[in-house]
């Protein structure tokens, strides 16, 4: 299959850590990409970069998905250009820490528009998009944080087992289309997530457990193709899940705040 008849990937949060990362992973294979994220400068370096290296096409799109209205001017841009979008790729999100009542409700329910509302949109308006390739992909991005309630970061986990639950209902009703659904869980990955929800006093800690995004990457893109519902990246990851479902859910949650309440 030469490049241009190579479906396009629609890669959210696109300009650093894991989305940009899976970005040149699917780059090296020859699909062109669609890069979406806030930053313009980033963006048009990474696509800059992506279109040497590889000779692919990757077109980008800077916006806040977090406003109103932004998933729809996404599913606008690849109409208007007429891209043939055979992967879309859900990994823009952020975290925000701290005890709940004490935190920012604006950045509370950004994150939760973020990290949900826009995975459903692009979802919803993808769909009818993707339903013209004869292979096409969705890759959800959650988190090991999915799989149980965390303490200072109650609304982030909260969101991530929305997406968990989400792409696996969706997933059984795309089951009979060309569509395969699949959800990707990471646990700690080096992209700076961290600091961004506050919690760059624990760097020292992550630095030890932290997997490096190119890395979390090659498994995704594998876990993808492969056509994976869920799949947990790493033998520690594996196992704190496992003890989630086991365990008392009072000792892992006084865990889980015992390592974040700093």
């Amino acid at each position: 299959m030469s490049e241009k008849t190579k479906p396009y990937a629609l890669i959210t949060g696109a300009s650093k850590g894991i989305g940009k990362s899976i970005a040149y992973e699917l780059a090296k294979q020859g699909y062109p990409i669609l890069l979406v994220a806030r930053s313009r400068e980033e963006l048009k370096t990474l696509s800059d970069d992506l279109q040497v290296k590889y000779g692919i096409n990757a077109p980008f799109l800077s916006i806040d998905l977090s406003v109103n209205g932004a998933s729809l001017k996404v599913t606008d841009w690849i109409k208007i250009n007429n891209y043939p979008v055979g992967f879309l790729v859900n990994n823009a999100g952020y975290g925000v820490w701290g005890d709940f009542s004490q935190s920012s409700l604006t950045d509370q329910l950004g994150m939760m528009r973020l990290n949900m509302n826009v995975v459903v949109e692009l979802s919803h308006l993808l769909i009818p998009i993707l339903l013209q390739e004869k292979q096409a992909y969705i890759l959800n991005i959650s988190s090991t944080a999915a799989y149980q309630a965390v303490p200072t970061l109650a609304v982030y986990s909260a969101t991530k087992a929305f997406v968990l639950s989400f792409t696996r209902a969706l997933r059984f009703e795309l089951a009979q289309t060309s569509i395969s659904v699949t959800c990707f869980s990471p646990g700690p990955v080096a992209t700076g997530f961290a600091e961004r929800a506050g919690l760059s006093a624990l760097n020292k800690m992550a630095e030890k457990f932290n997997m490096q995004p190119d890395k979390v990457a090659k498994m995704a893109v594998k876990a993808m193709f492969s056509k994976k519902s869920e799949v947990i990246p790493g033998f520690t990851n594996i196992i704190s899940v496992y003890a989630n479902r086991i365990l008392p859910k009072a000792f892992i949650e006084k865990t889980a705040a015992g390592i974040y309440k700093i």
